[in-house]
């Protein structure tokens, strides 16, 4: 890795002009800008007079050091702006000696640009008035008073490699909702704090904190868009509180991440954003992570899932002039009070291509033991460093990073704590249960303390507190595989055929151009025969001798060469034959040699009186031979011939058929997906995978032939390509239900428990969007919509990830069984009807991908099926009978591969479905079921299985 200069080097802003400024006296008020980063003085400009057109040029430069192995670094950088104040001298008055100032205005640079990889940029800051300042206040019809600043380092403070695998951290504190009703704005000033540790530099962790949240009694909801703020006090100007561009943008509570994303929390949540109390801090807090912290962060996040966030409330406490005040330790941790924390759930920032999350999350009582479990954390920022944080709790501090604590001397000396950098001194009551494991080892705490007790973080949950979050960095940590990618892949593995050439259909049109020509030629000979001889052979009929004829077709020619007409016919039917030489031989050029020519010839003439055989043939049959005409099968009449011998167990009939429908129309895709079907069925799996690999040949884009791929690449054991084949398809269309089932299960059986919860999270939100949008639209069409995307109520049963459900949500369930239970064989029988496989189509509503935490949710929907759910669903016609009620996201997936006869890959589904902690197995699973035991023969089992269908669904 490149390193970094040891050395300080310095940050150059330059302030060039002032456009639109105004004084509080005179027109042409002098001024001067003084630069404020860090809490320190950067300098002051040279006193400018503005002009009469409100313009003025100052050419100011002030510079700080940055250090990164001390002083101010990236994170200071990253979180903290150059403040710009621009301030009035005004004259001075007869007898005064000293002249007065008045400040107009601040402006706020952000530096973040830096933390990019630039080394210079040039902004137009907006001057932001202070209260009673005659400045214009930001307003889309005015002008706005501002600055033209420039920022330059003479090389970036990023070496190549920081910018390739560093990240910027932004974590944005928006509130905390139904607070308790002890909260009251009166009395005591208190400080209401929330705060998280990162690892920023290294295995360093860097400290966020968000202080000075404002109580507010509620009565009205939180306006949005709402500027985010900078986690700064002593800012002059409200107006630059406000990070530039940056804003809380809100969204439908289902989008969230959080916990409180399910309908039936609609109506609470509704409450308390608009009525309850609620604590507001709008900040946002930045955090450089170079490339080891992003390393650190990345395994903290899998080793432990949950983040703890902690929230308290302390109070105020005036700075004393003067000299410091001291502090007791022991009556700094007792001003600690209502000590909670929420677990915010990171994990889906390891899914792919996913850079931020936001959700509302509960807040419980802080509690070592609790915390630990959860967290695999055993120190906490507010209790641990309580001494820190009193001293810093001064009415208008500065948010800044917290020094860490120095060692306990009564801590033994080979205890380590891993994850963190900072030991305390344990407590009586802070010690885990015998049942928590250390962190640095696999045996379990010694010591058996009592439980600890939190009475005031207990009222959080009677209030039902909740804090709302967002946390987004600036690249993925798991970067996502572009669609164009994938497509390069799938083509690499399956070479699309080549197309057709563009003279095939123009052969085929030059042989019926030649066969029109032919009958319209017949007519006219036939009409000129009649003209001739139509007299005669009305006479004599069926009399009428070969001799006779003879002689009529010699006059019928001699007349025809006479008249000219056979001239004219043969021009007639120049043309075609010049386009059957053509387009149907591909002959444009002269031949080689006059034997060349020959064979052709002969060949051309063959085939032209083969071909108007056949025109004549058409036109006028034979009606003397009274042959029986061939009777023309279409290729759904095979397909049902196909099906027929398999249920009759006539395979070798049965493949005919389907390869016939191949020889008839071999760029047919469905044609390449039935006979796969059929292979699957016969256990050759191989013949299977051919024909569904020449299916996505023909559409590399076709999501089922992708799918059925993937489907044989893992039961021939081919992970690798099985992942591009699942993977492709959830681009090309992500609002597929069975494309993210089928890549879940594949990610189950890697062992990838977080993609795998992944991506069936993605299969249930697209599932749930799906039976809402046609619950709506039923609702609709009736007239009796009631949903409304902020604060709507709809009732009836709920949907889990697996289906409509009556209870409470539960966590997924992953399947873990050898996989021979799961790849078992299947029999040569096909005992069940199966329909004629379709394409997939599009389902709408297109959702932007949105991980959770959450795999279970709850959903109120009507039990009906939706009409965007034929794509993938059942081929046989409504299962066996049984009413539609609404799928679960695994039997949605069974009916599919059972629609292909992939048997050996259901067995895995339905453990899923059987494991439903919802109700138990359905009846459509018992019907599942009994087909797989059709299929093994199992008769018995088959019948046992039917039985208990017919229990649950007697009209089945």
């Amino acid at each position: 890795m490149e390193q970094m200069s040891s050395t300080g080097r310095p940050v150059q802003i330059t302030v060039t002009d002032g456009y639109d400024l105004k004084g509080f006296k005179g027109e042409t008020p002098v001024t001067f800008i003084r630069a404020e980063f860090n809490q320190m003085v950067l300098g002051d400009s040279a006193k400018v007079m503005v002009s009469a057109e409100g313009t003025a040029k100052y050419n100011f430069t002030s510079s700080f050091e940055f250090n990164p192995e001390g002083g101010i670094t990236l994170d200071d950088i990253a979180h903290k702006p150059v403040f710009l104040t621009m301030t009035e001298v005004l004259p001075k008055e007869k007898k005064q000696k000293d002249e007065k100032t008045l400040i107009l205005g601040q402006a706020v640079v952000d530096l973040l640009p830096l933390l990019e990889g630039e080394s210079s940029f040039e902004t137009m800051a907006p001057l932001h008035p202070v209260p009673g300042s005659p400045l214009e206040p930001l307003r889309l019809s005015v002008k706005q008073c501002s600055l033209e600043v420039k920022v330059f380092v003479a090389e970036p403070l990023l070496t190549t490699a920081q910018i390739l695998g560093g990240n910027l951290l932004k974590v944005t504190l928006e509130a905390a909702y139904s607070v308790p009703e002890s909260f009251i704005p009166v009395g005591p000033l208190q400080n209401y704090m929330v705060g998280l540790q990162v690892p920023s530099v290294g295995e360093k962790d860097y400290s966020i904190l968000f202080k000075n949240g404002t109580l507010k009694l509620g009565g009205e909801r939180e306006p949005v868009p709402r500027p985010k703020k900078w986690p700064i006090a002593n800012i002059l100007a409200p107006g630059a509180n406000n990070i530039p561009d940056a804003f809380i943008i809100g969204g439908p509570y289902e989008e969230e991440d959080g916990e409180l994303n399910r309908p039936e929390d609609r109506e609470f949540r509704n409450q308390a954003e608009c009525i309850k109390k609620r604590i507001i801090w709008d900040l946002e807090s930045r955090c450089y992570l170079d490339p080891p912290a992003v390393v650190s962060f990345q395994k903290r996040i899998a080793d432990c899932r949950f983040w703890p966030v902690e929230i308290t409330r302390v109070p105020l406490t005036i700075a004393p002039k003067g000299k410091a005040a001291k502090f007791d330790k022991a009556d700094d941790e007792s001003q600690l009070s209502f000590h909670g924390v929420a677990y915010v759930n990171m994990v889906p920032l390891l899914y792919p291509g996913v850079k931020r999350i936001r959700g509302a999350f509960h807040v419980y009582p802080y509690l070592d033991s609790t915390v630990y479990e959860k967290t695999k954390c055993s120190f906490s920022l507010f209790r641990d460093t309580g001494h820190n944080l009193v001293q810093n709790n001064k009415i208008g501090g500065i948010n800044s990073p917290l020094s860490k604590p120095a060692v306990s001397k009564n801590v033994k000396e080979d205890k380590t704590v891993k994850e963190k950098d900072i030991e305390g001194k344990p407590r009586p009551g802070d010690m885990q249960p015998p049942s928590i494991k250390s962190q640095s080892s696999d045996t379990p705490l010694e010591v058996e303390p009592p439980l600890s007790h939190n009475p005031e973080g207990q009222q959080y949950v009677e209030a039902g507190t909740y804090i709302v979050l967002e946390i987004q960095l600036d690249k993925a940590l798991v970067p996502k595989r572009m669609p164009e990618e994938l497509a390069r892949r799938v083509k690499e593995m399956i070479p699309p055929r080549p197309p057709l050439t563009r003279r095939t259909g123009g052969a085929q049109k030059a042989v019926s151009d030649y066969h029109m020509q032919v009958k319209n030629i017949s007519r006219a000979i036939l009409d000129e025969y009649h003209r001739m001889f139509g007299k005669q052979v009305a006479k004599l009929g069926s009399d009428m001798d070969s001799e006779t004829l003879e002689e009529q077709k010699c006059q019928l020619n001699y007349e025809l060469n006479c008249s000219g007409k056979y001239f004219a016919f043969k021009e007639q039917l120049k043309h075609a034959v010049v386009r059957i030489v053509r387009e149907k031989y591909l002959k444009t050029t002269s031949f080689e040699s006059q034997e060349e020519l020959q064979t052709f010839i002969s060949e051309l003439y063959v085939f032209l009186v083969d071909q108007m055989h056949v025109a004549l043939n058409q036109t006028m049959p034979d009606d003397i031979q009274g042959t029986v005409p061939t009777i023309y099968t279409s290729s759904e009449q095979l397909r049902l011939f196909a099906f027929e011998a398999e249920v009759n167990e006539n395979f070798e009939m049965a493949a005919v058929y389907y390869e016939e429908r191949l020889v008839r129309e071999p760029q047919n895709l469905e044609h390449w997906l039935d006979y796969g079907a059929f292979c699957l069925l016969t256990e050759d799996n191989i013949k299977a995978q051919e024909c569904f690999q020449k299916a996505l040949s023909l559409n590399q884009n076709h999501i089922q032939s992708l799918l059925l791929c993937g489907v044989l690449a893992v039961l021939m054991e081919n992970y690798e390509q099985a992942e591009i084949f699942f993977e492709d398809a959830t681009c090309l269309e992500p609002t597929n239900v069975v494309a993210w089932t089928l890549l879940g299960l594949y990610y189950e059986i890697q062992n990838n428990d977080i993609r795998m919860e992944m991506a069936f999270h993605e299969a249930f939100k697209q599932l749930q969007a799906r039976m809402l949008q046609a619950q709506i639209m039923k609702q609709r069409s009736i007239g009796t919509v009631e949903y409304i995307e902020e604060g709507g109520k709809v009732e009836e049963s709920s949907l889990g990830p697996w289906g409509i459900t009556n209870g409470s949500s539960a966590t997924a369930i992953k399947v873990e069984a050898p996989a021979d239970d799961f790849l078992e064989e299947s029999s040569k029988l096909q005992s069940d009807s199966r329909e004629h496989i379709i394409s997939t189509q599009s389902q709408d509503p297109t959702i932007s991908q949105k991980p959770s935490n959450i795999l279970l949710k709850e959903m109120p929907v009507k039990k009906e099926t939706s009409k965007c759910q034929d794509s993938s669903t059942v081929l046989y016609p409504s299962p066996y009978g049984v009413s539609q009620t609404p799928a679960t996201i695994f039997m949605e997936t069974i009916r599919f591969l059972m629609k292909v006869n992939a048997v050996q890959y259901v067995q895995r589904v339905l453990a899923h479905e059987l494991l439903c902690p919802q109700g138990g197995p359905s009846c459509e699973y018992y019907l599942v079921l009994a087909q797989t035991h059709l299929l093994k023969k199992d008769f018995a089992k088959a019948e046992e299985c039917l039985q208990q269908a017919a229990q649950m669904d007697y009209l089945l």
